[in-house]
């Protein structure tokens, strides 16, 4: 009991406070969902936030040579044709869910390293609050040699600021952040329309939430704030909807899909891959390389090790070609200049149709069905 007495009286009330200052600081700040993503990624991968703590003070990516010029683009490179011609390459960086995407300086070091190694297509989103680095970033590249023009873009925008008016006031502001005079590609970050404050206002309903976002990208798109809109995390019954709203108003076609996609993705996964390759929308996969809680295990699946002995090459690898040759767009995310020249190398070399069989096959392995139940 005296134990009990102590940790009522003298740990718990300390805890709670300190838990609703965290609450408060919080949501006192405008983007408040960025603000926690930001803040819990770092500390629960075992680092300072630096929300709190301050940019800088992370270790890892290290800095860019003073002389390092750009290299040239991968041979072999892959793309998507996007709606009006527009080329998405199909290996490109993503700036999300690890610690050192939250850190200014290692976010800045790791664009440029990027984009000067030879890749060209950055991955991010409103809710990572990182757009003024990845930024300087790609400017710092551009002052090495790397063409703006040949640069592919993406952010995204969170569902707290759909609606048509939101929309069309946030959006904009991306290129500021960015200092970029357009985006190549803005996504719809998932169809969660209960999160905008608009919508809740107005009352509206999740399909003319939804629709009045839409219409808003497609007139920003007209205005060239970007040049491509599209989703993620959409499935096909939302994705029906969107594709609608598309083609009975004239706005904007649904250019790309972004979702979990790998060797072991779920039948619901493969439904909205199916789906999008019947409907002509490109598609980028996020977790190409398995989910956090797959990276273990993929290691050990036999088929994956017998075909990366084959072709001498690491399993992300094999992971990664998989995707590309089944016309996916791939971002695996690192701040380690070795690790985006591994994922990169994924344009030098090909699977051929005995491999690709033998990696689909993976999915009626019963070896393997641990790793769809986690994904």
């Amino acid at each position: 009991m005296g134990f009990v007495r102590i940790l009522c009286r003298r740990v718990l009330p300390p805890f709670v406070l300190a838990i609703a200052i965290f609450v408060g600081w919080i949501f006192s700040k405008p983007m408040n969902m960025g603000v926690l993503f930001s803040t819990m990624i770092p500390v629960m991968q075992g680092h300072l936030p630096p929300t709190i703590f301050g940019h800088g003070r992370m270790a890892g990516t290290p800095p860019v040579p003073p002389d390092m010029i750009a290299q040239p683009r991968p041979a072999g490179e892959l793309f998507l044709t996007l709606p009006g011609g527009k080329m998405m390459p199909q290996s490109g960086l993503g700036m999300c869910c690890r610690a050192s995407a939250y850190d200014d300086v290692l976010v800045r070091r790791t664009v440029t390293w990027y984009l000067l190694l030879g890749g060209r297509h950055i991955d991010g989103a409103h809710l990572y609050l990182n757009h003024r680095a990845v930024g300087q970033g790609i400017r710092d590249a551009m002052e090495r040699g790397v063409r703006r023009e040949d640069i592919f873009v993406t952010t995204k925008l969170f569902p707290t600021t759909y609606g048509y008016n939101s929309t069309l006031s946030t959006v904009p502001t991306f290129l500021d952040e960015l200092g970029l005079s357009y985006v190549d590609l803005v996504l719809m970050h998932a169809p969660i329309s209960a999160l905008s404050r608009e919508c809740r206002r107005a009352g509206m309903s999740s399909q003319q939430c939804l629709r009045g976002t839409w219409l808003a990208l497609s007139e920003l798109r007209e205005r060239g704030v970007m040049r491509n809109v599209g989703v993620s995390n959409f499935e096909v019954s939302h994705l029906k909807e969107m594709q609608a709203f598309s083609e009975d108003g004239g706005l904007a076609p649904i250019a790309v899909n972004q979702f979990q996609w790998n060797v072991f993705s779920s039948p619901g996964a493969q439904a909205i891959y199916d789906h999008c390759v019947d409907s002509g929308i490109a598609i980028t996969a996020y977790y190409s390389l398995g989910s956090s809680f797959q990276r273990a295990e993929v290691e050990a699946v036999e088929t994956l090790r017998e075909i990366a002995a084959k072709h001498d090459q690491p399993i992300s690898a094999i992971m990664l070609r998989w995707s590309l040759q089944k016309g996916v767009a791939v971002i695996p995310g690192s701040g380690n200049p070795e690790h985006m020249k591994q994922n990169l190398n994924a344009y030098s070399f090909t699977l051929d149709e005995a491999d690709m069989e033998m990696i689909d096959e993976l999915r009626h392995d019963a070896k393997a069905q641990k790793l769809y139940r986690v994904a």
